[in-house]
Protein backbone atom coordinates (compact mmCIF):
# COMPACT_ATOMS: atom_id res chain seq x y z
CA UNK A 1 0.00 0.00 0.00
CA UNK A 2 1.08 3.18 -0.58
CA UNK A 3 0.10 5.65 1.16
CA UNK A 4 -2.52 5.98 3.53
CA UNK A 5 -5.43 3.22 3.97
CA UNK A 6 -8.36 4.56 1.84
CA UNK A 7 -12.16 3.06 2.54
CA UNK A 8 -15.08 4.10 0.45
CA UNK A 9 -18.26 3.69 2.17
CA UNK A 10 -21.79 3.59 1.85
CA UNK A 11 -21.83 2.28 -1.85
CA UNK A 12 -25.00 0.89 -3.00
CA UNK A 13 -24.06 0.97 -7.08
CA UNK A 14 -21.89 -1.42 -9.52
CA UNK A 15 -21.10 2.21 -10.64
CA UNK A 16 -20.15 3.27 -7.14
CA UNK A 17 -17.89 0.22 -6.77
CA UNK A 18 -16.21 0.33 -9.88
CA UNK A 19 -15.03 4.05 -9.34
CA UNK A 20 -13.95 3.36 -5.66
CA UNK A 21 -11.70 0.38 -6.95
CA UNK A 22 -10.50 2.28 -10.27
CA UNK A 23 -9.58 4.85 -7.85
CA UNK A 24 -7.02 2.55 -5.69
CA UNK A 25 -9.19 2.51 -2.79
CA UNK A 26 -8.13 -0.01 -0.29
CA UNK A 27 -11.72 -0.95 1.26
CA UNK A 28 -15.02 -0.51 0.15
CA UNK A 29 -17.84 -0.19 2.80
CA UNK A 30 -21.26 -1.30 2.19
CA UNK A 31 -23.75 -0.28 5.28
CA UNK A 32 -26.37 -3.14 6.37
CA UNK A 33 -27.80 -1.24 9.52
CA UNK A 34 -30.82 -0.21 9.12
CA UNK A 35 -32.51 3.49 8.46
CA UNK A 36 -29.76 4.84 6.46
CA UNK A 37 -30.18 6.02 2.87
CA UNK A 38 -27.32 3.86 1.96
CA UNK A 39 -28.53 0.95 3.50
CA UNK A 40 -28.20 -2.49 1.28
CA UNK A 41 -29.34 -5.92 1.61
CA UNK A 42 -27.04 -9.15 1.36
CA UNK A 43 -28.08 -9.90 -1.88
CA UNK A 44 -27.15 -7.03 -3.51
CA UNK A 45 -23.90 -6.93 -1.75
CA UNK A 46 -22.72 -10.35 -3.10
CA UNK A 47 -23.25 -8.84 -6.59
CA UNK A 48 -21.52 -5.50 -5.95
CA UNK A 49 -18.61 -7.71 -4.76
CA UNK A 50 -18.46 -10.15 -7.14
CA UNK A 51 -15.73 -8.84 -8.97
CA UNK A 52 -13.55 -6.83 -6.48
CA UNK A 53 -10.24 -7.66 -6.18
CA UNK A 54 -8.58 -10.08 -3.60
CA UNK A 55 -6.83 -6.81 -2.36
CA UNK A 56 -9.40 -4.62 -1.94
CA UNK A 57 -11.24 -5.39 1.17
CA UNK A 58 -15.11 -5.61 1.42
CA UNK A 59 -16.89 -4.71 4.32
CA UNK A 60 -20.13 -5.17 6.17
CA UNK A 61 -21.09 -1.94 8.48
CA UNK A 62 -23.31 -2.72 11.20
CA UNK A 63 -24.87 -1.06 14.01
CA UNK A 64 -26.43 -1.94 17.10
CA UNK A 65 -27.35 -5.17 15.63
CA UNK A 66 -26.52 -8.93 17.43
CA UNK A 67 -24.11 -10.74 16.71
CA UNK A 68 -26.01 -13.36 15.08
CA UNK A 69 -27.51 -10.87 12.53
CA UNK A 70 -24.18 -9.68 12.14
CA UNK A 71 -22.55 -12.92 10.98
CA UNK A 72 -25.62 -14.44 9.06
CA UNK A 73 -25.72 -11.41 6.61
CA UNK A 74 -21.47 -11.12 6.68
CA UNK A 75 -21.82 -14.81 5.05
CA UNK A 76 -25.08 -14.05 2.92
CA UNK A 77 -22.91 -11.19 1.50
CA UNK A 78 -19.49 -12.59 1.20
CA UNK A 79 -17.77 -9.47 2.43
CA UNK A 80 -14.78 -10.02 4.09
CA UNK A 81 -14.97 -7.74 6.94
CA UNK A 82 -17.50 -6.72 9.74
CA UNK A 83 -17.53 -3.09 11.13
CA UNK A 84 -19.07 -2.49 14.25
CA UNK A 85 -20.61 0.60 15.44
CA UNK A 86 -22.19 0.78 19.08
CA UNK A 87 -21.97 -1.31 21.90
CA UNK A 88 -20.54 -4.30 21.44
CA UNK A 89 -17.46 -5.41 23.83
CA UNK A 90 -14.68 -7.60 23.74
CA UNK A 91 -16.71 -10.88 23.99
CA UNK A 92 -18.71 -9.81 20.55
CA UNK A 93 -15.59 -9.27 18.23
CA UNK A 94 -13.89 -12.87 19.11
CA UNK A 95 -17.14 -14.17 18.55
CA UNK A 96 -16.75 -12.16 15.46
CA UNK A 97 -12.93 -13.80 14.94
CA UNK A 98 -14.44 -17.55 14.49
CA UNK A 99 -15.42 -16.97 11.22
CA UNK A 100 -11.71 -15.19 10.04
CA UNK A 101 -13.12 -12.48 9.23
CA UNK A 102 -11.50 -8.55 9.57
CA UNK A 103 -12.74 -6.89 12.47
CA UNK A 104 -13.69 -3.28 12.43
CA UNK A 105 -14.47 -1.21 15.10
CA UNK A 106 -16.02 2.00 15.09
CA UNK A 107 -16.65 4.36 18.20
CA UNK A 108 -16.22 8.25 19.02
CA UNK A 109 -14.71 7.79 21.82
CA UNK A 110 -11.20 8.52 22.88
CA UNK A 111 -9.30 5.01 22.43
CA UNK A 112 -5.97 4.68 23.50
CA UNK A 113 -4.85 1.77 20.62
CA UNK A 114 -6.16 -0.45 17.85
CA UNK A 115 -6.90 -3.48 19.30
CA UNK A 116 -8.36 -3.05 22.69
CA UNK A 117 -11.23 -5.16 22.16
CA UNK A 118 -9.73 -7.32 20.07
CA UNK A 119 -10.21 -5.38 16.52
CA UNK A 120 -7.60 -5.34 13.56
CA UNK A 121 -8.92 -1.56 12.55
CA UNK A 122 -10.24 1.07 14.58
CA UNK A 123 -12.39 3.62 13.18
CA UNK A 124 -12.94 7.16 14.71
CA UNK A 125 -15.84 8.73 13.89
CA UNK A 126 -17.50 11.98 14.08
CA UNK A 127 -20.28 11.90 16.91
CA UNK A 128 -23.03 11.70 14.75
CA UNK A 129 -21.88 8.80 12.25
CA UNK A 130 -22.95 9.20 8.49
CA UNK A 131 -23.99 12.82 8.92
CA UNK A 132 -21.25 14.11 7.26
CA UNK A 133 -20.45 16.65 10.02
CA UNK A 134 -16.17 16.51 11.02
CA UNK A 135 -15.78 16.75 14.76
CA UNK A 136 -12.79 18.93 15.47
CA UNK A 137 -9.64 16.47 15.14
CA UNK A 138 -7.42 19.65 15.28
CA UNK A 139 -8.33 20.57 19.08
CA UNK A 140 -5.64 20.39 21.32
CA UNK A 141 -7.44 17.68 23.19
CA UNK A 142 -7.27 15.41 20.52
CA UNK A 143 -4.85 12.64 20.75
CA UNK A 144 -4.33 10.23 18.14
CA UNK A 145 -4.45 6.57 19.03
CA UNK A 146 -1.89 3.84 18.50
CA UNK A 147 -2.02 1.70 15.35
CA UNK A 148 -3.90 0.65 12.76
CA UNK A 149 -7.01 3.70 12.70
CA UNK A 150 -8.87 5.26 10.28
CA UNK A 151 -9.93 9.20 10.55
CA UNK A 152 -13.89 9.16 9.50
CA UNK A 153 -15.97 11.89 9.51
CA UNK A 154 -16.70 14.94 8.03
CA UNK A 155 -14.03 14.41 5.62
CA UNK A 156 -13.84 15.52 1.47
CA UNK A 157 -11.18 15.83 -1.30
CA UNK A 158 -10.94 19.11 -0.25
CA UNK A 159 -10.04 18.65 3.32
CA UNK A 160 -8.57 14.83 3.24
CA UNK A 161 -4.96 15.65 2.86
CA UNK A 162 -4.69 18.88 5.77
CA UNK A 163 -6.50 16.22 8.30
CA UNK A 164 -3.97 13.58 7.68
CA UNK A 165 -1.31 15.56 8.27
CA UNK A 166 -3.05 17.20 11.61
CA UNK A 167 -3.77 13.71 13.05
CA UNK A 168 -1.01 11.41 11.77
CA UNK A 169 -3.88 8.56 11.28
CA UNK A 170 -2.76 5.78 9.23
CA UNK A 171 -5.81 5.59 7.33
CA UNK A 172 -9.25 7.34 6.20
CA UNK A 173 -12.75 6.28 5.84
CA UNK A 174 -15.27 8.88 3.85
CA UNK A 175 -18.97 8.45 2.98
CA UNK A 176 -21.06 11.91 2.59
CA UNK A 177 -17.63 13.57 1.12
CA UNK A 178 -18.08 11.72 -2.27
CA UNK A 179 -21.41 12.59 -2.51
CA UNK A 180 -23.30 14.75 -4.18
CA UNK A 181 -26.90 14.17 -2.56
CA UNK A 182 -27.34 12.33 0.62
CA UNK A 183 -26.57 8.44 -0.39
CA UNK A 184 -25.73 9.28 -4.15
CA UNK A 185 -22.24 8.87 -5.00
CA UNK A 186 -20.28 10.98 -7.35
CA UNK A 187 -17.47 8.82 -8.97
CA UNK A 188 -15.48 12.14 -9.94
CA UNK A 189 -15.29 13.25 -6.23
CA UNK A 190 -14.53 9.53 -5.23
CA UNK A 191 -11.45 9.44 -7.56
CA UNK A 192 -10.62 13.28 -6.24
CA UNK A 193 -10.77 11.96 -2.45
CA UNK A 194 -8.42 9.12 -3.44
CA UNK A 195 -5.80 11.55 -4.89
CA UNK A 196 -5.92 13.89 -2.37
CA UNK A 197 -5.47 11.99 0.56
CA UNK A 198 -2.64 9.98 -1.72
CA UNK A 199 -1.30 13.16 -2.21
Amino acid sequence: MSGPFVKICGLKTGADVTAAVEAGADAVGFVFAAGSPRTVDAVTVRRLIADVPEGVLTVGVFRGQSVDEVAEFAAASGVRAVQLHGEEGPEDFAALRAAGRTLVRATANRVESCGEYGEDLLLLDAPDPGSGKPWNWGAPEFVAPSGRWLLAGGLTPATVAAALRATGAWGVDVSSGVEIERGVKSPELIRAFVVAARG
